[in-house]
């Protein structure tokens, strides 16, 4: 019998154009996608030929567990199937895809990664801020709004570290992560800003300061998936001087 493959392939930030050439390509030779909820369904027409099977975990059904898709995906290419797992942003930030990778090959499955662009990057970058900027920030720091075991973040050593922090999945406990900031002594009035639906056209955002952000966002009805962008470059946000080729087509 012929061994499949499996390949965790990044589907991009949300506009269905922010998506790789290879990752087209191998979505072409797909027998069957497995596909997360966030993942933009435009980006489906390049698998036609493929089997679409949904496992996100915001759908309205009951969720998936992560066990039953590494299962799932094992079974899959155990007999002969090319299989792809499409998955939001990219993979191997925040979506899993270190733990997939590892099932796999602990099943003896042939396994490759095509990464995707991250929202961390492309959704600042949609109104115009630069997560890095010499003049203001020495780096960039990602983060998790919630972890695994439901734990706090070191908030004081992330302040102290002086660099962007950009935050993903943090808009439910947006409250808490602000009081964890300002407890941390960083100034309330440090630039912030809190991209919704990124790159969609159903994109919203707001930029204040961290202390004003939690009322902002319920002003603005901001509605996740959402990305919070906390430091100096935020302030470099511009809505008005976005050239049209960047927005996702209609």
């Amino acid at each position: 019998m012929t061994t499949g493959r499996v390949m965790l392939i990044g589907a991009g930030p949300g506009d269905a154009e922010l998506i790789t050439l290879k990752a087209v390509r191998a979505l072409g030779r797909a027998d069957v996608v497995l596909v997360d909820d966030l993942v933009n369904h435009d980006i489906l027409q390049h698998a036609s030929q493929a089997r679409i099977l949904e496992v996100g975990k915001r759908s309205g059904r009951k969720p998936m567990t992560q066990n039953f898709i590494n299962r799932m995906m094992i079974s899959l290419a155990q007999q002969g199937q090319y299989v792809v797992r499409l998955k939001g942003g990219d993979p191997f930030v925040f979506g899993r895809g270190g733990e997939e990778m590892l099932a796999l090959r602990m099943a003896g499955v042939e396994v490759g990664v095509i990464p995707g662009i991250t929202s961390g990057t492309a959704v600042p970058a949609s109104i115009g801020i630069p997560i890095t900027h010499r003049k203001y920030t020495h780096g960039v720091t990602f983060v998790t709004g919630h972890t695994g075991d439901g734990s706090a973040l070191n908030w004081r050593a992330l302040v102290e570290g002086g660099t962007t922090l950009v935050i993903y999945m943090g808009l439910k406990k947006l409250p808490e992560i602000v009081k964890g900031l300002l407890d941390a002594s960083l100034p309330g009035d440090t630039p912030a800003a809190v991209i919704g639906q990124g790159t969609l056209p159903e994109q919203k955002q707001v930029v204040t300061n961290i202390a004003n952000l939690p009322f902002a966002v319920r002003q603005h009805d901001i509605t996740g998936p959402a990305l919070i962008v906390v430091g100096e470059v935020a302030s470099l946000a511009c809505f008005e001087h976005i050239a049209a080729d960047q927005r996702i087509a209609a």
